[in-house]
């Protein structure tokens, strides 16, 4: 695991990137200060610490990636997250988008289905201080035994959007999720008016590794 360090230098990185992010259209200054105090290097192996303040995703292993910073700035500032909200996280994958919604206020709960991935992040975020609730499951699935939530976010591409979600969902709760099987997906955002009416918008084209269901590894 990396050495919990963050010196004055990492803070300067990450003042660095947080500026790019906002240069490239993220507008909450909530979100951009979560940014500042999440230390990023923490989520990645020592090999990539020069580079872990770069605006890219890098790999994490079990074929996974932590996201480029400026889709989880975009992700975050599309949930609309307040503070005391009740967040449901669909791949935990490095931890860090948990720990930025945590820096906003919310209550999370987050799901992995890498057994080796979930292991590791529950120890580094215990390390870190920070108490975000990680399950190992299949993310399909949702988390029953927790909900209602206020808002669902879901770190990896969906081919449609699980029903599960809306049922565990509040009324004028929003569900935020890329959604497509090709090489990029459009994020969407959709909100739950009732059991029977939803609303939906369009965010662009984003990548994200498939979220894969019905087993766990």
């Amino acid at each position: 695991m990396t050495s919990m360090i963050d010196s004055y230098r990492h803070k300067g990185m990450r003042k660095k990137l947080v500026e790019e992010v906002r240069a490239k259209g993220i507008r909450d200054e909530r979100v951009l200060t979560a940014m500042e105090a999440v230390p990023r290097h923490f989520f990645l192996d020592s090999s990539f610490l020069e580079i872990a303040y770069q605006d890219k995703p890098f790999p994490i292993g079990s074929g996974q990636t932590i996201s480029q910073p400026y889709t989880v700035a975009c992700q975050t500032e599309l949930l609309k997250v307040e503070k005391g909200c009740k967040v449901l996280e669909i791949g935990t994958g490095s931890g860090y988008q948990a720990c930025i919604l945590e820096e906003l206020g919310a209550r999370v709960f987050s799901i992995e289905r890498h057994h080796v991935l979930y292991k590791k992040t529950k120890a580094l975020l215990s390390e870190m201080n920070y108490k975000a609730k990680l399950f190992y499951g299949d993310g399909y699935q949702g988390l029953p035994a927790f909900a209602p939530f206020d808002r669902i976010l879901v770190t990896a591409a969906a081919p449609y959007l699980p029903k599960a979600f809306l049922e565990q969902l509040n009324p004028g709760g929003l569900i935020v999720l890329p959604v497509g099987t090709g090489d990029s997906q459009v994020m969407k955002r959709i909100k739950k008016i009732d059991d029977k009416k939803t609303e939906e918008e369009n965010f662009g084209y984003f990548r994200f590794v498939p979220m894969l269901g019905n087993k766990v590894r």
